[in-house]
């Protein structure tokens, strides 16, 4: 199914409500995140003149750009040992993270085959250290198969399992003391979109992660319209840089102008090989949580390899 853009009432933003009323506030609102956006920008105008000869990344974040591939519950000895095979054989930019995450039970598999240019993340993680939790995965169990990374607070977890803001909060910083990344995934529900409640509910989720976590040093912010999640819809390059933009300013407000900057905001939501190169170019877009196409690797190798939009002439 091709992916298409969320079509958008023109006096509704699916982030706010607009009303004649609230028309001051939100040209306040905007100017906020403008001069946010603005304030942090890695390559701007008024620096243009002491750029290197070299190319640089446009990027609001100042990590490396970040592409992980959430493999969810797919997958067979089989067709995954041809999947590892495919990603071992492409070329990807070197400038990129590049994470995968398969199934529990494969991980191991995928360890000892893989590429040691290609990290592996867990997909969830328990709360605390393991013991009788029927089913759950412990931290210490991925870092003893080798992961560097989890995936916390995806909205199949917290929408199909019933995970809250508040238990996520305390796995990611369970993780965290035990030194894996987290890979801290927000975002809105279709419903919570068009009744204006984007940026609501993407901060109640991230302050439940800034409650909790003892630093971001190793937090990977992935924004997920649940909407766009599996559906064939993303969100359009404009659509998903204005969210972007207002997590940046949350993170300034309420953690720090450091964290705001050096923390990496990540886009996940039907990317593909046909839309990444776009989206990639957006300056608070630092790279990509991917579902189904991180299954094809060639596809994944494609969206990897976006991060060459991002790269302006001197």
């Amino acid at each position: 199914m091709a992916a298409t853009s969320l079509t958008v009432p023109p006096s509704f933003s699916g982030l706010r409500r607009i009303s004649p009323k609230l028309d001051a506030a939100v040209s306040s609102h905007q100017s906020f995140f403008h001069r946010v956006n603005s304030s942090i920008r890695l390559v701007s105008s008024s620096s243009s003149s002491h750029r290197s000869p070299r190319g640089v990344v446009a990027m609001a974040g100042s990590g490396k750009f970040f592409v992980g591939g959430n493999w969810k519950c797919n997958g067979t000895k089989d067709s995954i040992a041809k999947l590892v095979s495919d990603l071992n054989s492409a070329t990807l930019e070197a400038d990129v993270d590049v994470v995968v995450s398969p199934p529990f039970v494969y991980i191991d598999q995928v360890k000892s085959s893989l590429t040691d240019r290609i990290d592996i993340s867990g997909q969830n993680s328990w709360v605390g250290k393991g013991g009788a939790f029927t089913g759950e995965i412990s931290v210490e169990q991925l870092k003893d198969l080798g992961c560097k990374w989890v995936i916390l607070g995806h909205s199949e977890r917290r929408h199909v399992i019933g995970e809250k803001d508040e238990f996520i909060g305390k796995k990611a910083a369970y993780a965290l003391s035990e030194g894996l990344g987290v890979i801290a995934c927000i975002g809105e529900k279709l419903e919570e979109r068009e009744a204006g409640k984007t940026f609501d509910v993407c901060f109640a989720q991230l302050k439940a992660f800034a409650d909790a976590v003892p630093s971001w040093d190793n937090i990977v912010v992935a924004y997920e319209p649940v909407w766009a999640i599996g559906t064939g819809k993303v969100a359009s390059p404009q659509q998903a840089q204005e969210v972007h933009v207002a997590v940046r300013g949350w993170l300034k407000k309420n953690v720090s102008e450091e964290v705001a900057s050096k923390t990496r905001i990540i886009y996940g939501g039907s990317v593909n090989g046909g839309n990444s190169a776009e989206l990639a170019k957006e300056e608070d877009i630092d790279g990509f949580l991917v579902g189904g196409a991180s299954l094809k690797g060639p596809e994944f190798a494609t969206i990897v390899n976006s991060v060459t939009s991002k790269k302006v002439a001197a």
